[in-house]
């Protein structure tokens, strides 16, 4: 019986959530072929529901227009969108990282399990065999029964068997219920391979994060240190004034504390560096400080690449990891329910034995110990106080809970990528204005300087341009590299890091979506 045809054989049991069990009669010992007949051709059936990709309707992504305004370089590739950011020494991270990640290794050790199970359930449709070869030697007691036995006739005690012979099992899938389990373990193994694509598309991610974390920290601790200069230099301006009686202690209090407090803003950057250079070792499968030499020499961040993305919402979904593994998932948890259903059938199982039996090696492979056997049995779940209910019930809520993971990953996929645009579009306009807020305090606090030097402001003014200078800088620096880093973001949203959806035939059942 083909799939389509098979609700032909289901519908709801009185008092139960199940299929109906058809109408059967009772078999006699004259009808035992016609069983057998009807079983076999119940053999082409599958029980419990063809799974369909759900439908589901999304608008077009509205950050899309936004962060195709923002000026970029050319777009890179998102199979390898760290590319695009031309930094050399990105690339080599990148791709040390995903040949050496430990939790991407353990991802692809989990695809390989999955596989492993998946084969495992294929092979469940298939007859086993098994060849066996026993030798027995026996001395036989006289206490006993047949020890008397023994003697009384004049047998000898000392016994020997031996035994060899082919045997073969087949369990025939009467109701389909084998070949929906190995449906859910193929899907399970589909999902395993779409987990390990996104640790992928992670371990990318995080290695340029933390990479660019690294240099914003860089470029702020350099814009610190050019103002630790600067106010060095003003408070030995302050102390020479006050040694020619034009200045006073307090003036040169002032300074001094200035300073420090831009000394001070050093240490948590430090910190904050060697949390982001281990972190980064990490990534890469190594021993934390390894890295720390090779990149202790600040370098600029580069500049930003344009993120290929369209306002089509399929375009990235089909792309996302996260999203095809929970499609897959819920395509496993369909076909579970006909593994639960097909319980409801007789399970019919087939057995034979080839061999020899034979008390010495003489006689062994003679036709006089030739010892075939044919074995048919048949196991029906007639009563069991409602197992099988009970099952198809937790099978139908697994899918239903799998339908909601499904669809709250697609929703969360689609959060992901508008949130991470509307990042870049903002803090690209953001640091335009830092840019021109930094010019204009850095024209303030040079005139600052000049008039104080002159006698013509007190020390105060310029010691207030002169802070707020310092926070512009040290804002436009963190700022340029959350651009970075929102860039970063974007690309892992979309889905990028690994070949794509589209170079992935694996994918049996393809996402279905459509925008409105």
């Amino acid at each position: 019986m083909s799939r389509r045809h098979q609700h032909r054989i289901r519908g709801p049991w009185p008092g139960g959530d199940g299929p109906r069990k058809p109408d059967r009669p009772i078999a006699t010992p004259a009808r035992p072929r016609l069983l057998l007949a009807g079983l076999l051709a119940l053999g082409g059936c599958e029980v419990g529901p063809d799974y369909h990709a759900p439908r589901l309707v999304l608008g077009p992504l509205h950050g899309a227009v936004a962060a195709r305004g923002v000026p970029a370089a050319q777009a890179p590739s998102l199979d390898t969108w760290w590319t695009g950011f031309d930094d050399p020494t990105l690339v080599r991270l990148v791709r040390r990282a995903l040949a050496q990640n430990l939790d991407l290794a353990a991802a692809l050790a989990r695809v390989q399990q999955a596989r492993a199970g998946a084969g495992g359930a294929a092979a469940q449709l298939l007859p086993t065999v098994d060849a066996t070869a026993d030798a027995t030697a026996l001395r036989q007691s006289l206490t006993t029964p047949l020890g008397a036995a023994t003697r009384f006739l004049g047998l000898h005690r000392d016994q020997r068997l031996l035994d060899l012979g082919i045997s073969a099992s087949w369990e025939i899938d009467v109701a389909g219920g084998l070949r929906r389990n190995e449906e859910a373990a193929d899907a399970i193994a589909q999902a395993a391979d779409a987990d390990a694509d996104g640790a992928r598309v992670t371990v990318a991610a995080d290695v340029a994060d933390a990479y660019f974390q690294i240099r914003r920290d860089q470029a702020r601790v350099a814009t610190i240190q050019e103002q630790v200069a600067t106010d060095a230099h003003l408070r030995d301006l302050v102390q020479q004034l006050r040694d020619r009686g034009v200045g006073d202690e307090r003036q040169a209090a002032q300074a001094e504390a200035v300073l420090q407090q831009a000394n001070a803003a050093l240490p948590p950057l430090r910190i904050e560096i060697e949390e982001q250079l281990n972190r980064l070792d990490v990534l890469l499968g190594e021993q934390p400080g390894t890295e720390a030499a090779a990149l202790s020499a600040p370098s600029p961040l580069p500049a930003i690449p344009a993120i290929p993305v369209t306002n089509e919402p399929t375009d990235f979904l089909r792309r996302r990891p996260d999203v095809i593994a929970a499609e897959r998932r819920l395509a496993a948890s369909s076909a579970r329910i006909g593994v639960a259903l097909s319980d409801y059938y007789p399970k019919l199982s087939l057995s034979g034995l080839v061999g020899f039996d034979s008390l010495n090696v003489n006689h062994l492979l003679t036709a006089a110990s030739f010892q075939p056997q044919a074995t048919g049995a048949i196991r029906w779940r007639i009563f069991d106080f409602g197992k099988v209910d009970a099952e198809v019930r937790t099978a139908r809520g697994a899918e239903a809970e799998a339908l909601a993971r499904y669809r709250e990953t697609v929703l969360r996929a689609a959060e992901d990528v508008e949130d991470s645009l509307r990042a870049v579009v903002e803090l690209d306009i953001r640091t335009a204005r830092l840019e021109a807020e930094v010019a204009s305090l850095q024209r303030a606090r040079d005139l600052s300087q000049q008039a104080f030097a002159a006698g013509a402001i007190p020390l105060t003014d310029v010691l207030d341009a002169d802070r707020q200078l310092l926070d512009a800088r040290d804002i436009l620096a963190e700022t340029r590299g959350d651009a970075v880093r929102a860039a970063v973001r974007s690309f892992r949203a979309l889905g990028g890091g690994w070949p794509g959806a589209h170079t992935a035939p694996r994918r049996s059942a393809p996402l279905t979506m459509s925008a409105s």
